[in-house]
C-alpha cells in the first residue's frame, strides 16, 4: 500500500461530472504540491471507453484543463482497495457504492459535496440534460468539493 492519497470520483456515467471533479482536484492538489493518484469512473458502462462530453471538456478547457484523454469506466470491485477515498457525485452513486462494496475495503465512500461545510449530502446535479450553463454550475459544485476534499487530507499529514 503506498503513502501517496488515492482518489477515484464517482457518477454515473463517467462522462460529465466525474471526469470533472478529477481534473478539478488534480489541479487543487498540483497547486498545493500534493502527490496524489486521481481518478474517475462510474457506476453504470453506457459509455465505457468515451471521452468526457463536448460540453464538459469546454467547461474544463475554459478553466485552463484539458481533459480530452480521459476515458470513461466502470467502477471495478478492485478499486475498493485502490483508493482511499470514493467520491460519489449523488446519492444515487453514493448507495450503489456501498451496495458493491466488498467486507473490509478501505475506501472510504463520501458524497464529494460531504467535503464543504454547510452543504453535506447535498448532490452534483447532472448537466448531462442541460445546457451548457449546467456545466458551468457542475464546474462551481465539484471545484469547491475538491477544495474541501483537499483541505481535509492535507490537514490529516
Amino acid at each position: 500500500m503506498s503513502d501517496t492519497p488515492s482518489v477515484l470520483f464517482v457518477c454515473l456515467g463517467n462522462i460529465c461530472r466525474s471526469p470533472l471533479a478529477e481534473a478539478a482536484f488534480r489541479a487543487a492538489a498540483e497547486r498545493a504540491g500534493l502527490e496524489v493518484e486521481v481518478d474517475s469512473a462510474g457506476t453504470g458502462a453506457w459509455h465505457l471507453g468515451d471521452a468526457p462530453d463536448p460540453r464538459a471538456q469546454a467547461i474544463a478547457r475554459e478553466h485552463g484543463l484539458d481533459i480530452s484523454g480521459y476515458r470513461a469506466r466502470k467502477v471495478t470491485r478492485a478499486d475498493y482497495d485502490r483508493f482511499d477515498h470514493m467520491i460519489a457525485l449523488d446519492e444515487d452513486n453514493y448507495e450503489t457504492l456501498h451496495i458493491y462494496r466488498p467486507e473490509g475495503a478501505r475506501a472510504q465512500v463520501t458524497m464529494l459535496l460531504d467535503h464543504v461545510p454547510g452543504r453535506e449530502r447535498e448532490p452534483v446535479a447532472d448537466p448531462y440534460y442541460g445546457g451548457p450553463g449546467g456545466f458551468e454550475s457542475t464546474w462551481e459544485d465539484v471545484s469547491a468539493g475538491a477544495a474541501g476534499l483537499l483541505q481535509g487530507m492535507v490537514a490529516r499529514t
